[in-house]
């Protein structure tokens, strides 16, 4: 199932002239191929951190009928998602055959640094519910400060695989108490990121998606979403260049 780095190369390296003349084409929006699944289309280069069970970014390749544009990771090796996971080897196996590129034991905290993503710049980075697993009570100052600390590490990173122009980081993180203790915008804005929206989260909008605790002998349980949003922050420069533009053409 894991796919080895020159499979890797053969996959997403083009030639350089191909890749040239591509370019242009994935940018511009096609009303007969592109295909939209809520905030993602078809035409995004996306990357899914932190899957779990791989059901979220499967769930977007059965939308847009391949998944040639995605990248899915899992700080899991493979044979532990086969063991945690009652779907998680039939779920990566679907996705490497519609084209993604499955990928193990990534960090979030140094995938900036990992021998494939390091070369590879995305237009969404995607984590949804990051956390670290059930170490404290979950409102306990030690759990939130290695929450807080998780968030730190993979923004730092999310930021440098992002492409300048248009590039999103998506969180999907749970509102109330204790989650609101995490201060994720304020992370973001220390490393150079700003909240471009944040809108709610619906889990009956991704079918298929069974979002799982991952961590403990209920690895493979779903927790209640309740009430979440999607936080959506871009580069700000991009901000900073979009707000000039705008005054511009008011001018």
């Amino acid at each position: 199932m894991g796919q080895i780095p020159e499979q890797i190369d053969h996959q997403l390296h083009t030639d350089d002239d191909e890749q040239q003349e591509s370019e242009e084409e994935e940018q511009l929006p096609s009303s007969n191929t592109q295909k939209w699944k809520k905030h993602y289309s078809s035409n995004h280069k996306i990357l899914f951190v932190g899957e779990g069970d791989f059901s979220f970014s499967l769930c977007l390749a059965r939308a847009f009928g391949s998944a040639h544009n995605l990248v899915a990771t899992s700080l899991d090796s493979q044979e532990k998602i086969e063991k945690k996971y009652s779907n998680g080897a039939s779920n990566a196996r679907e996705l490497e055959e519609r084209g993604c590129i499955v990928l193990y034991d990534v960090d979030v905290k140094v995938m900036s640094q990992h021998f494939f993503l390091k070369t590879q710049r995305f237009d969404r980075v995607v984590y949804n519910f990051p956390h670290v697993g059930f170490i404290y009570p979950e409102n306990s100052y030690c759990q939130i400060q290695l929450n807080k600390k998780l968030l730190k590490g993979f923004m730092a990173n999310a930021k440098a695989l992002l492409k300048k122009e248009g590039g999103e980081i998506h969180v999907t993180h749970k509102e109330g108490d204790p989650y609101n203790k995490w201060d994720i915008v304020r992370k973001a804005e220390k490393r150079g990121l700003l909240l471009h929206q944040a809108v709610p989260f619906f889990k009956d909008d991704y079918p298929g998606y069974d979002n799982k605790r991952a961590h403990g002998k209920l690895s493979d349980l779903s927790f209640p979403v309740g009430e979440a949003n999607t936080y959506k922050f871009k580069l700000q420069t991009s901000l900073i260049g979009k707000s000039v533009s705008e005054k511009k053409s008011k001018n």
